[in-house]
């Protein structure tokens, strides 16, 4: 999909708000649809331009009768949520008083029809689904109950909870050992795929195309990074014992000496913090996080838990001038880490089957969950790659970022100063930051200044100067860039990549 009919000169018309549109920060305005479609179909979603016949409907949370909840596909895109069946479809078609024939087809896994999209002879399309819906399904990873099995299902509690109720009683040979062959059962799972997961970003391109298609025009809207950067590069550490402290110096040091600054996640009651470490590190323009209360798996295994731990964490924030949370392997849960209170998380990989929570929001980009800002982990953690699947090398963190800086993502890595004291994973880490150090194109960030930028983003909009340009205006006016026109047709993977599933 695509068009060469020049840019949007006026904004979007919708008539219901649309997560995806104000996502990219794409210029609408609400109003009511001069001429709406009839029957059922009038009560969806419709996004269009104010001087074009086209639009495109889709399914949002008010008119989702008749639609199936279930995982599906569409023009090779592996998607999770509610889809009107062919048949409801049609009979939706003919009460809107216009011409309809089928374009693509929508199938079940199995490739059997479930549904299509439909284009008119007007210049419209209609997308059985709601992809603010599969956007949140994708982000929350609430697709996982739309896919997992029961054997897949166990697999995801036992890691959640086996290796922590055997940590205090096993040597840790027996906990590496342990962890290997587990991981023999996480790498079955079909979805997300490992190292990369495309489908949520292509749903974007996808649906973006759909409405260029039909609105006749290149789309305007706010590039995901500030002052001209065409991709971010973020650096964050996990400090899990006491020994990773003592580690910390050496490697902030080798990343002064390139330009890079990173945050360092400290865990609030499993050691010592010395505050002149804290004091010294923000001093040099680090960053500190807070990385649970002991590191034991419990922070967010039950609400009451939360409850209980959480004021002494803020407390530790507040001590250290901390914004941002990681919870300790990963655990998360959607509905709760609002109720956290920091400026962002970064507990969501983007795809991560090897966690003892797998799983993965599949989104190299910042996004909110409620007031909070997630910034998913985008690179494979160092204990993964170099202890559980005994990998060698920065390859596999080079090739992911590479992909990353391809498609304007944010590569996040989160290493371990308490593994990096191994000489070969930290000759892999200081080949991959060596790799970049010379990248002007990327915005070497904080956390923190990822978080308040994409604020920053979220309360800016696009505008139309006298001359018909569209300009940002809001707090982001002096560093955003507009950006015209949707990429569809994305670089392929790298050969190094070696997808499951």
């Amino acid at each position: 999909m695509g068009t060469d009919n020049g840019t949007l000169r006026a904004p979007l018309r919708l008539n219901n708000r649309s997560l995806l549109v104000e996502y990219f920060r794409i210029p609408f305005k609400i109003g009511s649809d001069p001429d709406p479609p009839h029957g059922p179909l009038s009560g969806c979603r419709r996004i269009g331009a104010a001087d074009a016949t086209g639009f495109v409907a889709t399914l949002d949370a008010d008119s989702q009768e008749g639609a199936i909840r279930r995982e599906f596909r569409i023009c090779d895109l592996r998607l999770f949520g509610s889809v009107v069946p062919t048949a409801t479809a049609e009979a939706w078609l003919r009460e809107s008083g216009e011409e309809w024939s089928r374009a693509e087809p929508i199938t079940d896994p199995e490739g059997r029809e479930v549904s299509w999209t439909w284009a008119s002879a007007q210049g419209a399309v209609f997308l059985p689904f709601d992809p603010d819906e599969l956007m949140l399904n994708f982000w929350s990873e609430a697709y996982q109950q739309m896919w997992k099995t029961p054997h897949s299902a166990t697999i995801s509690r036992l890691g959640k909870n086996l290796y922590y109720r055997l940590r205090p009683y096993s040597a840790s040979a027996l906990r590496i050992a342990l962890r290997r062959l587990f991981s023999r059962l996480q790498s079955r799972a079909a979805f997300p795929r490992w190292p990369v997961e495309p489908a949520l970003h292509d749903l974007y391109g996808f649906v973006l195309g759909a409405i260029e298609e039909a609105v006749g025009a290149s789309v305007p809207w706010i590039a995901p990074w500030p002052d001209g950067h065409s991709w971010a590069l973020v650096l964050t550490h996990d400090v899990e014992l006491a020994g990773g402290l003592e580690a910390i110096e050496s490697i902030a040091s080798y990343e002064e000496t390139l330009g890079y600054r990173s945050s360092w996640n400290l865990v609030g009651r499993r050691y010592e913090v010395d505050p002149a470490t804290v004091e010294q590190l923000r001093d040099r323009g680090f960053e500190i996080g807070v990385h649970g209360l002991y590191h034991d798996g419990r922070d967010l295994e039950s609400s009451e838990t939360l409850r209980e731990r959480l004021p002494e964490m803020r407390a530790l924030a507040i001590k250290w001038g901390a914004v941002g949370f990681r919870s300790p392997a990963t655990h998360r849960v959607w509905e709760w880490m609002p109720l956290l209170g920091f400026e962002y998380d970064s507990s969501y990989p983007d795809t991560d089957p090897y966690e003892p929570q797998p799983g993965g929001c599949c989104s190299w980009l910042p996004f909110f969950n409620g007031d909070l800002v997630e910034l998913p982990l985008t690179l494979p953690q160092d204990h993964t790659l170099f202890v559980i699947l005994r990998r060698r090398g920065a390859e596999t963190w080079i090739d992911k970022a590479e992909f990353l800086r391809s498609r304007g993502g944010m590569a996040l890595i989160d290493t371990h100063p308490d593994y990096l004291v191994e000489e070969a994973s930290r000759t892999a880490y200081d080949a991959f930051l060596a790799h970049f150090a010379d990248d002007e194109t990327a915005w070497r960030a904080l956390p923190r200044e990822v978080a308040a930028w994409w604020r920053r983003r979220a309360e800016s909009q696009l505008e139309l100067s006298p001359d018909g340009r569209w300009y940002v205006a809001g707090p982001a006016a002096d560093e955003a860039r507009v950006q015209i026109g949707v990429v569809t047709h994305q670089p392929p993977l790298s050969a190094g990549f070696r997808l499951r599933g």
